[in-house]
């Protein structure tokens, strides 16, 4: 082997890793319709090889961000952090009231409540990064030196976050 250092990359990128999920951006002064996207997750980690020859196990990759869509697959994205929706669980429902008084109201099993402001690609691909990572830790990786998601809502559209370790 060379003794000139190399950076890996592995990628992963599956029919299976995606959901379908309702949504609707809203910020104040503004609020798109609620409609709907069949989401695409895309994950690419970089780290040193160990000796057993690999960044790490592609399945673990595979299986932990194929449980983040399961949870999120045929739900309402509801962004509980935002800063002109307030969102309040009322029972079996979900009661969300945008700043002009319009109202939404959904089953909550219908729903995933998720600590982000907007229900965009962007902090969709953050809040995955984050409990990839999580999970990424119970298996004892070591030597990753960056994680980056994407999140594609449709064909050649798609956002990336990508955090450095």
């Amino acid at each position: 082997m060379s003794a000139v250092p190399r950076d890996y990359r592995v990628y992963v990128a599956k029919d299976y890793l995606k959901f379908s999920a309702a949504h609707f951006i809203a910020y104040k002064g503004f609020r798109e319709p609620l409609h709907g996207h069949n989401y695409h997750v895309s994950v690419s980690i970089s780290g040193t090889v160990g000796t057993d020859g690999y960044v790490l196990d592609f399945g673990i990759v595979k299986d932990i961000t194929r449980r983040i869509c399961a949870e999120l697959d045929e739900r309402v994205l509801i962004p509980t952090q935002s800063d002109c929706l307030d969102v309040v669980e009322e029972g079996p429902s979900v009661v969300l009231t945008y700043e002009d008084g319009a109202r939404f109201v959904f089953p909550a099993v219908d729903t995933v409540m998720l600590p982000i402001m907007h229900a965009s690609a962007e902090e969709l691909a953050a809040y995955v990064l984050e409990r990839l990572q999580a999970a990424l830790r119970e298996h004892e990786v070591r030597g990753l030196t960056e994680i980056e998601v994407g999140v594609g809502e449709a064909p050649g559209q798609a956002a990336y976050c990508r955090q450095r370790l």
